[in-house]
């Protein structure tokens, strides 16, 4: 198996790793209720599971597992365009594929009301209430987010001068942006993380705003993931590190 090959494999494994757990706690917290871990336990499962995605696939791919995140390596000069459009296709195979085990998992359970868990959370899926949150305020919450997310992955894994802690700046990072913006946005940071559980969602019948609010999950993160990366190569990098 090539190097390239490799690297795709790893990095749609990463991206399973982060979209099952993570779809998979909000499905499990609605079904618990008042009982269960509510947003501290998803901000967590997500943290670790990136924490872990990241750190298990850095010395194969560079742990992108995001393609805000190869598109940042890209306008940075990182990656080659090739690979860039491989990894992302691979992360988005590894979410759509994450999204059918979080279904057949959770399909039949309830919420303490006796509804559906999958359609009650959209196979948690992240997204925005239209009536209390604009597109445009959504995009900017998800380019913050992601601007933030971007700037640990250079500051703890990218730059030469970052302590070898793995994966763990990064996890923390999703974490926190969880805690403030779960209840906003869903707090994606990760076109991948809406685009697999969302298009089996709404394959399923689950969630039928998934085609109207994609593009939310996706210029967001990429503008708030370019421009970290972008402020952190010119303005903190050494000159010359690459």
């Amino acid at each position: 198996m090539d190097k390239q090959l490799k690297a795709c494999v790893a990095e749609a494994i990463g991206t399973f790793v982060l979209c099952f757990l993570g779809a998979g706690s909000i499905c499990l917290v609605a079904h618990m209720g008042s009982s269960g871990p509510g947003l501290l336990g998803v901000a967590v499962a997500h943290g670790i599971a990136l924490s872990v995605a990241v750190s298990a696939t850095m010395n194969v791919s560079g742990g992108h597992v995001n393609p805000a995140v190869t598109i940042g390596m890209l306008v940075t000069g990182r990656i080659r365009l090739g690979a860039a459009v491989a990894y992302i296709l691979a992360q988005l195979a590894g979410a759509v594929i994450a999204g059918v085990a979080v279904l057949l998992i959770f399909d039949s359970f309830k919420t303490g009301d006796d509804k559906s868990v999958v359609r009650q959370v959209l196979l948690g899926t992240p997204a925005y209430n239209a009536l209390h949150t604009s597109a445009m305020l959504a995009t900017g919450i998800e380019a913050v987010l992601t601007f933030l997310l971007l700037f640990a992955v250079f500051g703890t894994a990218v730059d030469p001068r970052a302590p070898k802690i793995g994966g763990f700046g990064i996890g923390l990072t999703i974490a926190a942006d969880i805690l403030v913006g779960g209840p906003l946005t869903g707090a994606a940071m990760n076109p991948a993380r809406t685009f697999g559980p969302g298009l089996v969602a709404a394959l399923s019948g689950n969630m039928p705003e998934f085609w109207p609010q994609q593009a939310v999950y996706w210029i967001g993160p990429v503008l708030g993931g370019v421009a970290a990366s972008l402020v952190y190569q010119h303005l903190i990098l050494d000159k010359g590190t690459k």
